[in-house]
C-alpha cells in the first residue's frame, strides 16, 4: 500500500501603500512589557500536584490563515426542441405558403376528405370533453367569506445617520427629496450662549449611505429649518437662528446663493419656512416667535412680497399691531388651498390664515383652543382636508373646521411630552407621534383608538423631529443629539386598503355630528347662565309667583269637581 503524500505550501502576502516603497528600514531593540502580575497563593498549593515538565505555547496575537478551496465543477447546457409543421409531400416545399396552399386546396375538394374530417371528428370531441370536465383552475366553495389575515404590526430600524463630529446639536428640521433619495436635516442649539464653539453647519444625507453626509451646507448661521422644493429637487429654503432666510443650491455647493438682509428679516428666530403653490414654483413663506408671516420670492429674496401679522385679538380701530402678536411654532400649507394657511402660536392657539383677505377678520377668520402649551405640529390630513392634527404638551388631537371649539378625536394624556406628529401619506388613518422619551408611536383610527397600535423604542435621548416618506413605509426621527433614525413600518401600516377611506370617513362624520351637537348643547347652557346671571333674580319671582297662582286655581277646580261628584252620588242614592 502506497501512501501518497501532498505538499502544502504556506504563503504569505504583505501589502504596503506605494508612497511607503524606498523607505529606509529602522530596526532597534524593544525589551518585554509587563502587562500584569498576578501572584500565586499559597494557601491554593494542597489542591494541585505539581507537574514537570510542562511546554505550553502562548501567541499574543491572532492567529489568521487563508486556504483555497477548488469545488466540484458543474457544467450546464441549454437545449431546446424545434416543432415543424409535418406530413407533408416530398415534393411540397414547406417554406413557400402559394404551394402549401395549392396542394391544401386540391385535397380539400376530394370527397374522401369530408369522411375523414368526420371521423377525425368524435374522437376529437371525446377528448376535449374529458378534459373539460376536471377543471384543475377552479375555485370551490367561493360563496365563503376569505378569512383575514391574522396582522402583524412592527417598526423596525434600519439606518441609523450621526453628525459629523464631537459636537453633535439637536435635529431642528427634516425634508424629504421630491424622488425620495435624499434627506436634508437641519442642526442648531439654540441655546447658543453656553455653546459658542457650535458649528453650523446643516446635511444632506443620501439615504443609502449613512457613513458620511453627501453635502454639508454652510449657512452664516445655524439652519431651524431646512425644506426641499417640491418642484425642482435641488434647490432649498432655510431659515436661520438670526431670522434670516436663504435659499440654497446643491448644484453651486455648500454656499448660499440668495440671503435676505438682515434689516428686513425676522426679529426673532426664522423657526418654520414652507413653499407655496405658485407658478414659478419660486414662492415661498416663513414664521417667527415674533408673530409676523412673510412671503418671499427667491428670484428677488431682498423684501418680502407680503407680510402679515398674527393678532386676533382686535382693537377698537380694528388694526393689528405687532405688540399683540403671537409667537408662532408651527406652520400649515396645502397646495391645493392656495390662498389659505393655518399656524400654531406659542400660546396653543391654532389659527387659520387667508392671505388674500382685506380686513383683519378676514385675514385670521377661524381661531381653534388646541393645548394648553406651544403646538408643535400642524398637518391636514392628506385626504380628508377639513381634518387636521394638532401635537402638543402630552396629547395629540384630530380637530375638523366645522367644530371649533373642541377636537373630534384625541390620544390619552401621555406620562412623557409629545414632540412632533404627522399623518402618513399613503395610509391616510394612520398618527405618527414621537415622545420626549425616544419612542416613536402609530396611532391607526381605525384599528384602535384607545392606544396605539405600534411604539417603538428607538433611542433613549428625546426625538424631536419627525418626517414620514412619501412612500409611507419610511420614516426619519432626529434626536436631540444629532442622530437621525429610519424606522421602517410593516406592510400593513403603510399602505391602505380600498374600504379604508369609506371607513374613515364614517368615523370622521359621526365624530364631527357628535361634537355638533355638544357644542350646540354648551351654547344652550351658556345663555341659559347669562340669562340668569343678568335677570335671574327678578325673573324666579315672577316665576314664583305665576306658579303659585295656577296653583291655587287648580286646587279650586279640584275641589269644587269633588263636591260636585259627593253632590250627585248622595242625590243617587236618595232615589
Amino acid at each position: 500500500m502506497v501512501e501518497k503524500q501532498e505538499k502544502v505550501e504556506i504563503t504569505y502576502e504583505y501589502t504596503r501603500r506605494r508612497k511607503g516603497f524606498g523607505r529606509q528600514t529602522l530596526f532597534g531593540d524593544h525589551g518585554p512589557n509587563l502587562c500584569v502580575s498576578i501572584p500565586s497563593n499559597p494557601a491554593m498549593y494542597k489542591n494541585y500536584i505539581l507537574r514537570n515538565p510542562v511546554h505550553f505555547g502562548i501567541q499574543n496575537t491572532g492567529t489568521t490563515s487563508e486556504h483555497w478551496v477548488n469545488s466540484v465543477r458543474a457544467e450546464y447546457t441549454s437545449s431546446g426542441m424545434n416543432h415543424i409543421e409535418g406530413g407533408w409531400p416530398k415534393d411540397i416545399n414547406t417554406n413557400d405558403p402559394e404551394a402549401m396552399q395549392r396542394y391544401r386546396r386540391k385535397i380539400e375538394k376530394d370527397d374522401a376528405y369530408i369522411h375523414a374530417v368526420m371521423h377525425l371528428g368524435h374522437s376529437m370531441e371525446h377528448n376535449i370533453l374529458q378534459n373539460n370536465a376536471v377543471d384543475m383552475y377552479e375555485i370551490y366553495y367561493s360563496e365563503l367569506g376569505t378569512i383575514p389575515p391574522v396582522e402583524r404590526s412592527s417598526c423596525h430600524t434600519v439606518n441609523v445617520y450621526r453628525e459629523p463630529g464631537s459636537n453633535r446639536r439637536p435635529v431642528r428640521s427634516l425634508s424629504w427629496q421630491a424622488d425620495g433619495a435624499r434627506l436634508a436635516s437641519a442642526h442648531a442649539d439654540v441655546n447658543f450662549m453656553r455653546n459658542t464653539r457650535s458649528p453650523q453647519c446643516s446635511y444632506i444625507w443620501d439615504i443609502e449611505n449613512a457613513n458620511a453626509p453627501e453635502l454639508i451646507i454652510s449657512p452664516p448661521q445655524p439652519l431651524l429649518d431646512l425644506q426641499y422644493n417640491p418642484r425642482d429637487q435641488h434647490i432649498l429654503v432655510g431659515g436661520m437662528m438670526n431670522g434670516q432666510v436663504g435659499c440654497w443650491d446643491m448644484r453651486r455647493g455648500s454656499e448660499a446663493v440668495a440671503l435676505c438682509p438682515p434689516h428686513i428679516a425676522h426679529r426673532d428666530l426664522a423657526s418654520n419656512v414652507l413653499f407655496i403653490n405658485s407658478k414659478s414654483g419660486a414662492e415661498f413663506f416663513s414664521s417667527s416667535p415674533d408673530g409676523v408671516v412673510k412671503w418671499w420670492d427667491i428670484r428677488n429674496i431682498s423684501e418680502p412680497t407680503d407680510s402679515m401679522i398674527i393678532d386676533p385679538v382686535k382693537t377698537n380701530n380694528d388694526t393689528q399691531s405687532v405688540e399683540n402678536a403671537l409667537g408662532i411654532s408651527a406652520l400649515e400649507y396645502e397646495p391645493t388651498i392656495p390662498t389659505r394657511f393655518m399656524v400654531g402660536t406659542e400660546t396653543g392657539l391654532v389659527i387659520g390664515g387667508n392671505r388674500k383677505g382685506k380686513t383683519p377678520l378676514e385675514k385670521l377668520p377661524s381661531k381653534y383652543e388646541a393645548h394648553f402649551g406651544p403646538v408643535y405640529a400642524l398637518q391636514r390630513n392628506p385626504t380628508f382636508l377639513k381634518n387636521f392634527l394638532t401635537v402638543g404638551d402630552w396629547t395629540a388631537r384630530v380637530w375638523s373646521e366645522d367644530c371649533r371649539e373642541s377636537s373630534i378625536l384625541w390620544t390619552y394624556a401621555h406620562r412623557t411630552k409629545l414632540t412632533d406628529g404627522a399623518w402618513n401619506p399613503i395610509r391616510f388613518s394612520l398618527l405618527l407621534v414621537t415622545q420626549w422619551d425616544g419612542c416613536l408611536s402609530c396611532w391607526d383610527l381605525l384599528r384602535r383608538r384607545s392606544a396605539p397600535i405600534v411604539t417603538a423604542q428607538l433611542c433613549d435621548e428625546p426625538l424631536l423631529r419627525l418626517r414620514p416618506h412619501e412612500g409611507g413605509q419610511l420614516v426619519a426621527c432626529g434626536s436631540s443629539l444629532g442622530t437621525i433614525y429610519l424606522p421602517e413600518l410593516s406592510q400593513n401600516l403603510g399602505t391602505a386598503d380600498k374600504n379604508d377611506k369609506q371607513l374613515l370617513t364614517h368615523i370622521l362624520e359621526r365624530e364631527n355630528k357628535r361634537e355638533r351637537i355638544l357644542e350646540a348643547r354648551m351654547r344652550e347652557i351658556r345663555l341659559r347662565m347669562r340669562q340668569d346671571r343678568d335677570g335671574g333674580q327678578q325673573l324666579a319671582d315672577n316665576e314664583s309667583c305665576v306658579s303659585d297662582k295656577d296653583l291655587e286655581e287648580a286646587t279650586t277646580e279640584y275641589l269644587q269637581t269633588v263636591s260636585e261628584l259627593h253632590a250627585l252620588q248622595q242625590k243617587s242614592q236618595q232615589t
